[in-house]
């Protein structure tokens, strides 16, 4: 029961942002953006300009950069065996690599470990949104119905406003600028409002994603592969890496987060099996109602 009422929060919110989609209607894209370039870097910021410089840091990305290249690796084996086409590659690459590790992982994270471990996840969650707005973006373009090119891709990672917060702070720190307690509260408060920002997002993206046809068997096989293989290869990897107990609950818990929603609205925007990969995400959403609370029962929360 403790376990459900971890994540009974987290979905309460997806809910509130689903019925008022359903019933109401917003402008999602509006609200995703102001979530993401106006309120996420204040997040970005403070944990950065808070959280003292460690080898934290270099384990978190060594870890994304390894986890990223092997589902990427899994993933082109999966699809070669389904012998599925550069399309289908694409949007199997979309829901199997990439995590929800923001509007969903870090709140989670939040409700089981408190602020320390939710400064982890923050960090991840950074790096993770680079790795998902460049790597992602790079195979959203190339099995989508129009290509862009790398230097589009590029473009758009560094109009990332979240990366420049995260510098901004590290900086800041580094250099030991005490920012006036006002002015910190101010930050404090949009950064706190992010987190249920795009918890709401979430929930109105999911109500939007609408059940078309598609071939289940890809789903099926992405399914495996994000809320299965994908905890079960962190594990291994945090075998090998001298982390403490919390940091190595918190990757494993964002390692076990369903298909990132984001990647959703790259399959539209490059045409890469849309349906596809925004079913995909709705149904290992689904998912992790069930599979989050027996990671959490193994770590022994």
């Amino acid at each position: 029961m403790d376990l459900i009422l971890i994540i009974l929060p987290v979905f309460i919110i997806f809910s509130i942002g689903y019925i008022g989609q359903k019933t109401i209607g917003f402008d999602i894209k509006s609200i995703s953006t102001v979530a993401l370039y106006l309120m996420s870097p204040f997040l970005a910021f403070r944990t950065f300009y808070t959280n003292e410089l460690t080898m934290d840091y270099f384990y978190i990305i060594s870890f994304s950069l390894i986890l990223t290249f092997v589902l990427l690796l899994v993933v082109w084996i999966t699809a070669l065996l389904m012998k599925s086409t550069r399309s289908e590659l694409s949007a199997m690459i979309l829901g199997g690599v990439f995590m929800n590790s923001g509007n969903y992982g870090a709140p989670v994270v939040l409700f089981a470990f408190g602020t320390v471990g939710f400064d982890y996840a923050v960090i991840m969650m950074v790096f993770q949104s680079l790795l998902m707005n460049s790597v992602g973006i790079f195979f959203a373009s190339i099995g989508g119905e129009e290509k862009a090119t790398l230097r589009q891709s590029v473009q758009r990672v560094i109009r990332m406003p979240l990366i420049y917060a995260a510098v901004a702070g590290i900086l800041l720190q580094l250099v030991k600028i005490t920012i006036p307690e006002t002015l910190m509260t101010g930050i404090s408060l949009v950064a706190d409002a992010s987190i249920p920002t795009v918890m709401l997002v979430l929930g109105m993206q999911l109500a939007a994603i609408a059940r078309k046809k598609v071939a289940y068997r890809y789903v099926s096989a992405v399914v495996v592969i994000r809320m299965v293989l994908s905890p079960l290869i962190a594990f291994g990897i945090l075998y090998f890496m001298p982390v403490n107990d919390l940091l190595k609950a918190v990757i494993i818990v964002q390692a076990s987060m369903p298909a990132a929603a984001n990647t959703t609205m790259f399959a539209l925007q490059f045409g890469t099996e849309p349906d596809l990969v925004s079913f995909t995400t709705f149904i290992t959403t689904l998912i992790s109602i069930l599979t989050i609370p027996v990671v959490l029962c193994f770590l022994g929360v």
